[in-house]
């Protein structure tokens, strides 16, 4: 089956605008035209496209994507360099993840700190609470942030 832009677009949820983009950028080379110069996507051109754009989502810039598309083209000979670019970005979202659980605790914390706020009327009730007052998940959070 054949699908306009708009069409893609829509199986991928993103915008037209995006896929043109890509095309402009060089990342769709596979990426057929009609006569007349309408980009033509094909029931394969999806899978690729979801590669881009989860690719896009680890923050892997648009000229790396492009690198490995031009790879995954070129075939077999460049198994070991896609290989590469894709373990140091798997690399790259292991410590996105891990700086967002961090993240995470210390909203769960602050959401602690003020609910305990408001069940006393009073932010000194949890920031003069000794650690071992503290839920003891929430520890070594408040070692790390120092009071408020």
């Amino acid at each position: 089956m054949l699908y306009t832009v708009g069409e893609m677009a829509k199986r991928l949820g993103i915008a037209p605008s995006t896929l043109r983009y890509y095309d402009k950028e060089g990342l769709l080379p596979f990426v057929e035209r009609s006569g007349g110069g309408i980009r033509v996507f094909k029931d394969a051109d999806y899978e690729w496209l979801k590669i881009i754009e989860c690719l896009k989502k680890t923050g892997m810039s648009l000229k790396d994507i492009k690198e490995f598309v031009v790879m995954a083209m070129q075939g077999d000979e460049t198994i070991e360099p896609r290989l590469s670019l894709i373990v140091k970005q798997k690399e790259a979202v292991k410590a996105q993840i891990a700086e967002l659980e961090e993240t995470l605790r210390t909203l769960e914390f602050k959401e602690w700190y003020y609910e305990t706020a408001k069940e006393n009327g009073s932010t000194d009730v949890p920031r003069n609470m000794t650690l071992d007052e503290l839920p003891e998940q929430f520890r070594d959070v408040k070692v790390r942030l120092r009071g408020e």
